[in-house]
């Protein structure tokens, strides 16, 4: 795995002197580019970089994958899973908008209290 990213990289930079050598651009100059020349070096020293180790991509595929299939009859389940994150991507998107109005704040019953309450004291006054 390690070797076929040498590979990948090598095989770049071979592509990259298309652009060189026809005048698109002179020179690649890339911070991160240049530290994936030292990646194989580092995995086998150190592991797996921040943020790659395979948990991540595993409890990624458990909620975008594993979870909505559970929901699914099994019967042309693409369709309704996608479905099933479309449906909660929009939840999420929701939330955020909700608890930016603050409507998450209190209850219905509170609220409804609340302006009671100014209707009375409006009344009273």
């Amino acid at each position: 795995m390690l070797d076929d990213l040498d590979e990948a990289l090598a095989r770049f930079y071979r592509y990259c002197e298309v652009f060189k050598t026809t005048g698109v651009i002179t020179t690649f100059s890339l911070p991160r580019l240049h530290a994936m020349k030292h990646y194989k070096q580092l995995i086998q020293l150190f592991g797996a970089p921040n943020r790659l180790c395979s948990s991540i991509t595993e409890s990624k595929h458990v909620k975008a994958v594993k979870k909505p299939y559970r929901r699914t009859n099994r019967y042309r389940a693409l369709g309704q899973m996608l479905l099933i994150n479309q449906c909660l991507d929009k939840l999420a998107a929701s939330w955020v908008d909700f608890d930016s109005r603050g409507m998450l704040e209190g209850t219905c019953l509170s609220a409804v209290l609340d302006r009671l309450g100014k209707v009375l004291l409006w009344n009273t006054t």
